[in-house]
């Protein structure tokens, strides 16, 4: 390491720039110390969501509250969250930060939350008494409490219906559970013994990478850790800003539509401007549609994650997750509109909205950058949600899972089938666990036949998975995005598949669901059905290939009927 001295008259140090061995010493040490921090949130966990789907991520954020290092599993969209919290975190608190505090906050509208079953929470790591960073993860809790079990499903038109508001406060003082405030929390919720378990995981994973991080403190100190800090951001920016420069000059838009907001409100248009000039970069999205009734407006955090998302995916995907991507574009968004959106709007859909935010980024850069761009992909994070009462033990259960669809054909391969894709990357949850878990029964779990968009290289299939309550009466609520309007191809692409909700009767009588069906009655001998979307192809279908014919003729994804409205050359 390179240590400057301080000139004699001086009383503040040189800062330390760390040599480039030592900072990727550093930089190794904080990423292993963020991805063991998940792995020990998600075993630690009691929920399926958390514990089998890993839906949560973990983070290194500077004292200063500049994101450093986020976890390689994390989710992309959980980025804007645990900036979000620091922000008024250290508005709120300001030096009032002591060791063992535990901070804990999820509202979208005032604590920097993307919506509610999100809960962040943030513990400030100390050297010597003196603040340097902060320990944070954030878990997507499959029920904080308000009026639809999951507090995902459709019907809610504002935020006070979608569960449990907390503001930024602390959870523990100075390393002691604040219990009155606890009891709080877990009196809001359906199945508090599973809130409390995940909470608790949560706080296990602050104090493990506290510990960490403390290690590395010993070793380092505070001043080379700052400095690595400050380095790792702005090496990112410049990586960053350089893939901009290689855009060529210009402006670039696109458009597309939400399909509802559960409300009423239906083809609700998100329209996007980019600007490209050398390194900078504009997201323009007026003429956007103002904020809607129903659960799928976006807070302006939520809307910057998807822009990062979408700048890293296409022009740096290895680039690490933090401050200096975040700090990069400039935005432009219209206030009280569909992305940036006033309180009390209801966001608890937000991640639907998130996904067509990319898509429209994605159709926007296409021309510029064809060998990254894809088709649009499912478009959607499908919300299906069980709940009852367990004939087991007679205690509440929710099931609560968002699952996977189609992605985009790309470049030089088709889309991949029943994957999460863009801004979420959770997993789908197995059979088994849901069977375990739950007194349900998975009767079918499938890709949906003919629900790729050809193309030279077609888009992804979406999944199917048909649910019955075993020995009970249930409730079934669901949100779906590219139920109405299908992922759009690229380059001369076809469509991929819309998805829908259908309720089944032991008849065989087939009802098909709203887009974004609330409390829908579930007896013993029903099933739901639910069917994401599909994605869009890549290239036209003329140019695809005789042995990716051949494989689709066989693979049985595709019916005959598909494959010749599709392709001359497997009808030949």
């Amino acid at each position: 390491m390179n240590r400057k001295s301080a000139a004699p008259d001086s009383t503040t140090p040189d800062p330390i720039t760390p040599d480039p061995i030592t900072l990727e010493i550093i930089f190794n040490g904080l990423k292993s110390i963020a991805d063991e921090t998940f792995i020990a949130l998600m075993k630690s966990a009691y929920s399926t969501n958390i514990k089998e789907r890993r839906d949560h991520s973990t983070a290194i954020v500077a004292a200063d509250g500049r994101l450093a290092v986020q976890a390689a599993m994390s989710l992309p969209v959980h980025i804007a969250s645990m900036t979000g919290l620091m922000r008024c975190l250290l508005e709120k608190f300001g030096d009032d930060i002591h060791e063992g505090d535990i901070f804990i906050a999820n509202d979208p509208h005032v604590a920097g939350g993307t919506h509610l079953p999100d809960v962040n929470m943030a513990m400030p790591v100390f050297h010597d008494g003196k603040l340097v960073c902060f320990m944070c993860n954030i878990a997507h809790h499959a029920d904080i409490g308000g009026m639809a079990p999951g507090s995902m499903a459709g019907g809610m038109s504002e935020i006070y219906q979608e569960g449990l508001r907390i503001p930024v406060v602390r959870m523990f003082r100075e390393g002691e559970l604040q219990e009155d405030l606890f009891d709080l929390v877990l009196l809001n919720v359906r199945v508090p013994e599973e809130r409390r378990g995940d909470y608790f995981a949560q706080v296990a994973a602050c104090r493990l990478g506290a510990r960490r991080i403390g290690e590395v403190l010993d070793h380092h100190g505070p001043a080379l850790l700052n400095a690595a800090f400050a380095d790792i951001i702005e090496r990112t920016a410049m990586r960053m800003r350089e893939a901009i420069a290689s855009l060529p000059d210009g402006t670039y838009t696109f458009e597309d539509v939400m399909d509802d907001d559960g409300l009423g409100t239906t083809d609700i248009p998100i329209k996007l401007k980019i600007t490209v000039k050398g390194e900078a970069i504009t997201f323009d999205f007026t003429g956007t549609a103002p904020q809607v009734r129903g659960n799928i407006n976006v807070t302006p955090n939520a809307t910057l994650a998807s822009v990062c998302y979408s700048l890293k995916a296409l022009l740096d995907p290895d680039v690490p997750n933090n401050q200096g991507v975040l700090d990069l574009p400039t935005m432009i968004v219209p206030e009280a509109s569909l992305l940036n959106a006033a309180f009390p709007a209801p966001v608890a859909a937000r991640a639907n909205t998130c996904q067509r935010i990319i898509d429209v980024a994605i159709g926007a850069l296409a021309p510029a950058v064809p060998e990254a761009a894809v088709g649009a992909a499912n478009g959607a994070n499908t919300t299906a949600v069980f709940s009852g009462k367990d004939p087991r033990n007679g205690k509440h259960y929710v099931y609560l899972e968002t699952l996977g669809g189609g992605f985009g054909g790309r470049v030089a391969k088709d889309g991949r089938d029943g994957v999460q894709v863009h801004i979420t990357n959770t997993s789908n949850l197995p059979v088994e666990a849901i069977e375990t878990e739950y007194p349900l029964r998975v009767e079918r779990y499938a890709l949906v036949e003919d629900s790729g968009g050809a193309g030279k290289y077609r888009g992804g299939m979406g999944l199917r998975r048909v649910i019955s309550p075993v020995d009970h009466d249930c409730k079934f609520s669901g949100a779906g995005e590219r139920f109405s309007h299908k992922p759009w191809g690229i380059f001369g692409g076809g469509e991929g598949a819309v998805g829908r909700f259908r309720h089944i009767a032991p008849d065989g009588t087939e009802t098909k669901l709203a887009n974004k069906p609330l409390d829908i009655p579930v007896s013993a001998g029903d099933t739901i059905a639910v069917e994401t979307p599909g994605a869009g192809g890549y290239g036209k279908p003329a140019e695809r290939a005789a042995d990716d014919l051949a494989r689709d003729r066989t693979s049985g994804k595709f019916t005959a009927a598909y494959l010749a409205a599709h392709y001359k050359a497997a009808a030949e």
